[in-house]
């Protein structure tokens, strides 16, 4: 301020200097003020400027300091220029791996597991002492600044790609890409199964296995393009999609229709269902040549609420595939697989690290001899199928053929988070059928029981 009340006495002592009545005329005595009123008003602003650019800087440094400083601002600017030349902003990768100790009774085997092929050396794919556990898995998520989303995740031999697309290690490949706004998307791509209240990934999982109805009662994964819709609390997915095939067979042109919906009721609960209808593979065994694709229509609901120490997630599930049963008719036609199931899960937190788990599972699989979501023979591992005492070639027209065996599952689990990155997992669990359907790889009879012993480590970046 006393710069300026200096320039404008200046003004006025160059103003007095020009008498109006003796110097010039009045034109020209104005022009010159105006003149001189704003080049004060130019030495204010430049002044003011000045002050601002000396307050934003750090106060008390050396010239030294402040150069260095400079010379930071400038690296991070160039810095900032190369990842953003590069293609690394919004880019996160993440990943995980998983060594797995796993010892089954019945199959008399006890070791790792950690990327075997979910068919190595087996005569059947997926099972639930072999499912998704034993994986590296990198997973690259690059955001865009318009709001698309690229998402690519692989998994070698242990992923959806891996089991229902021969050694594919692709476990996700889609796209994400904003319509009239941020909550309104269009989906694509290869994207694995989002039913129930289990997740497929190791680090999401409270267990080392899956539910029943996890591993048996839902898809792997789709490949289409659909919709996905964020509105409040609601979010709502839907897509045209091949169901377990990144190709269709020729004369095979319908897909199916699958979708997803959640609804977080609040911080702490939430619910969704999800179901699939249209055409997909039929693996039965009992028509010359294979069967070709049929009608699969399945739903399921499940919720959470996770409050606390405690958490607790329920699922229940229904599923039906035209001409997949394992038994034929008294007719010696092909009937319909049908089954229902329940999966729930509690636990509990002793303290923040340490956390103990019990999952009960039951699924009803009895008629017409059994059948489920891409097992239409009888499964003497998974335990699917009649009375193998009785039936020893399901294709037989047998009144005990007719009846499957029902499953049940109880799970302990206990974990330990020994710092952020790293997991400890123990489980113990033990299957029963309500029919002599597990093959004691030891003794060659059949048993209606099974137990599991499992423990691995888990570690994230």
């Amino acid at each position: 301020m006393k710069k300026a009340w200096t320039l404008a006495a200046l003004s006025l002592a160059l103003a007095a200097a020009y008498p109006a009545a003796h110097a010039a005329p009045n034109d020209d005595i104005l022009a010159e003020l105006k003149a001189l009123k704003a080049k004060v008003n130019e030495l204010e602003q430049k002044l003011q400027a000045q002050d601002a650019k000396i307050a934003d800087m750090p106060q008390g440094m050396t010239p030294e300091q402040q150069a260095d400083f400079n010379r930071i601002a400038v690296k991070t600017e160039a810095l900032e220029d190369g990842r953003d030349s590069l293609g690394f902003k919004g880019l996160k990768i993440s990943g995980y791996m998983d060594p797995t100790y796993i010892y089954n009774q019945r199959r008399d085997r006890a070791g790792f597991q950690f990327l075997n092929n979910v068919s190595e050396g087996d005569s059947y794919n997926y099972s639930y002492d072999n499912s998704y556990f034993g994986a590296a898995v990198i997973d690259f998520l690059k955001e865009t600044d318009g709001g698309t989303r690229w998402h690519f995740a692989l998994a070698p031999n242990r992923g959806v790609g891996a089991t229902f697309n021969g050694n594919s290690p692709i476990q996700e490949a889609s796209v994400s890409v904003p319509l009239t706004d941020l909550q309104t998307r269009l989906i694509a791509g290869q994207i694995p199964d989002w039913s129930g209240y289990e997740y497929l990934q190791a680090p999401l999982n409270k267990l080392i296995s899956h539910n029943l109805l996890f591993d048996f009662t839902l898809p792997t994964a789709y490949t289409g393009a659909g919709l996905e819709l964020t509105r409040d609390q609601w979010i709502i997915k839907g897509v045209l999609a091949n169901v377990n095939t990144s190709k269709r067979a020729d004369g095979r042109t319908a897909p199916a229709f699958a979708y997803r919906v959640d609804y977080a009721k609040g911080e702490f609960q939430g619910f969704g269902f999800a179901g699939v209808h249209g055409q997909a593979a039929n693996g039965t065994t009992l028509v010359a040549d294979g069967a070709p694709d049929s009608r699969i229509d399945l739903f399921e609901a499940d919720g959470y609420f996770i409050r606390g120490d405690w958490t607790v997630q329920g699922q229940i599930s229904f599923g039906r595939q035209k001409d997949a049963a394992i038994a034929l008719s008294s007719t010696g036609a092909l009937q319909d697989a049908q089954w229902w199931g329940l999966s729930g899960l509690a636990a509990y937190k002793f303290n923040p690290r340490f956390e103990g788990t019990v999952r009960a599972d039951y699924l009803n699989n009895s008629k017409h001899g059994g059948g489920l979501l891409g097992y239409a023979t009888a499964d003497d591992i998974n335990g699917i199928g009649p009375d193998a005492l009785v039936c020893p070639d399901t294709g037989v027209v047998d009144s005990g053929c007719s009846k499957g065996a029902n499953r049940a599952a109880l799970t302990f689990g206990l974990s330990y988070l020994w710092d952020l990155n790293t997991t400890f997992k123990v489980e113990y669990r033990y299957d029963w059928a309500s029919k002599s359907v597990f093959l004691d790889t030891g003794s060659g009879d059949y048993k209606k029981s099974n137990q599991l012993l499992g423990a691995s480590v888990v570690v994230t970046f």
